[in-house]
C-alpha cells in the first residue's frame, strides 16, 4: 500500500497527517506555526517533522504515493510556489512543491486552504454527492473554495474564490487588503473581534463571559447569544444579515447546489446562524434559484485540515497516474 501525506500550514498552526491509500487519516500530528523569517529554515524544520510522522508510523519515505500541501494564498499551484501569504514572514515565491518533492521522491500538489477545505467536504464532508458548491469560512479572514460542474475551480492566477473582498457595503468599514466594504471586513473573525472589543457595552453578558473588553471574540458573542443577551443577539443578527449579502452575489452568480459554511458559522449552529441565513438569503432570491440553493454546516470539524491535506495528495496522486 502507497501512503499519502498531508500538510497543512496555517497563519497559527501546522498539522500532518499521514494517511492510507484512499486519504483516511492514520496518524495525526500539530504544533503551532512558528515562522522565522526564512522560508529555508522553516522547511527544513517542516521536513524533520515529516520524517519524524512517518517514523511514528513505522512507514518508510519510498512507501509514499503522494504529498498534498494546503497553504495560505497567495500562492500558484501549476508551479508549486507559495507567493507570500501576509502571516508568513519570509515566504516569497518559496518553491515548496519542489524542496517536498526532491526530499521524498514522490508528487506533491499544492493548494491554497479555501481550495483545500471544499475538496475535502466535497469528498467525504457535507458536499459528498454534489456537482456545485461552495465553501465558505470565516476564520481570520474569509475565503471559499469552488467547485464548479464536479471539479475544483482555482480561475486565472489561482486566484478564484476571493469572496471576502466582495463589497458588500459601499464605502464602508476598512478591510486588511486596502479597500473599503469588504465582506471580510464584517464577518472575517479579526475584523469582528475587533468590533466586538470596541462596542460590547459594560451590561452585556458576553463582557462578563469574556473578562474584559481586550479578550472579547465572536466565540463569546455565540455563548452569550444562547443564554439570550439583548447584544450578542444583535450581533449575530448583523453577522447573519452581512453574511447573507454576500451567499445572495455568490447564488445568483454561481447557481451552487449547497453553500457550506465552517469555523464561526458551524460552531454558531442551526438556531443562531443557519435558520436566520436562510431566511434571509431566500427572501433576496429568485424562488427558482432559492428552491435548489442549501446552506449547510462543514461536517468535517477538527479534522478538516488533515482531512483537507490529504484530499490534495490524493487528487495528485491521481492525476499523475490518470486515474481520477
Amino acid at each position: 500500500m502507497k501512503y499519502l501525506l498531508g500538510i497543512d500550514i496555517g497563519a497559527t498552526k501546522l498539522a500532518l497527517a499521514l494517511g492510507d491509500g484512499q486519504g483516511r487519516p492514520l496518524v495525526r500530528w500539530r504544533r503551532p506555526t512558528e515562522t522565522t523569517g526564512c522560508a529555508r529554515d522553516d522547511v527544513s524544520r517542516l521536513l524533520a517533522d515529516c520524517r519524524r510522522l512517518l517514523a511514528e508510523a513505522g512507514a518508510s519515505i519510498g512507501e509514499l504515493g503522494a504529498i498534498g500541501v494546503s497553504v495560505p494564498g497567495p500562492m500558484s499551484s501549476e508551479r508549486g510556489l507559495v507567493l507570500r501569504p501576509p502571516n508568513m514572514p519570509g515566504w516569497e515565491e518559496v518553491p515548496l512543491a519542489s524542496w517536498l518533492s526532491d526530499e521524498f521522491g514522490c508528487p506533491v500538489g499544492l493548494e491554497n486552504d479555501a481550495n483545500a477545505a471544499a475538496l475535502a467536504e466535497w469528498r467525504v464532508g457535507a458536499g459528498r454527492g454534489l456537482s456545485h458548491l461552495v465553501f465558505l469560512t470565516m476564520s481570520t479572514g474569509v475565503g471559499a473554495g469552488l467547485v464548479l460542474d464536479g471539479r475544483l475551480y482555482r480561475g486565472a492566477g489561482d486566484f478564484a474564490g476571493e469572496v471576502g473582498h466582495i463589497p458588500v457595503v459601499w464605502e464602508g468599514e476598512s478591510c486588511a487588503c486596502g479597500r473599503r466594504g469588504c465582506l471580510e471586513a464584517y464577518v472575517g473573525g479579526a475584523a469582528w473581534t475587533r468590533r466586538l472589543q470596541r462596542v460590547v457595552p459594560e451590561q452585556s453578558r458576553v463582557l462578563t463571559l469574556a473578562g474584559g473588553h481586550e479578550r472579547v471574540t465572536p466565540e463569546h458573542v455565540v455563548a452569550a447569544a444562547r443564554e439570550g443577551d439583548a447584544f450578542a443577539l444583535a450581533e449575530m443578527d448583523r453577522f447573519n444579515g452581512l453574511l447573507a449579502r454576500g451567499i445572495v452575489s455568490l447564488a445568483f452568480l454561481l447557481a451552487p447546489q449547497a453553500v457550506i459554511l465552517g469555523t464561526i458559522v458551524a460552531a454558531a449552529g442551526e438556531e443562531l446562524c443557519l435558520a436566520p441565513l436562510r431566511q434571509k438569503v431566500g427572501a433576496r432570491l429568485w424562488p427558482v434559484v432559492g428552491r435548489q440553493l442549501q446552506i449547510l454546516p462543514a461536517a468535517l470539524g477538527s479534522e478538516l485540515p488533515y482531512r483537507a491535506a490529504l484530499c490534495v495528495a490524493k487528487e495528485q496522486e491521481s492525476a499523475v497516474s490518470g486515474n481520477p
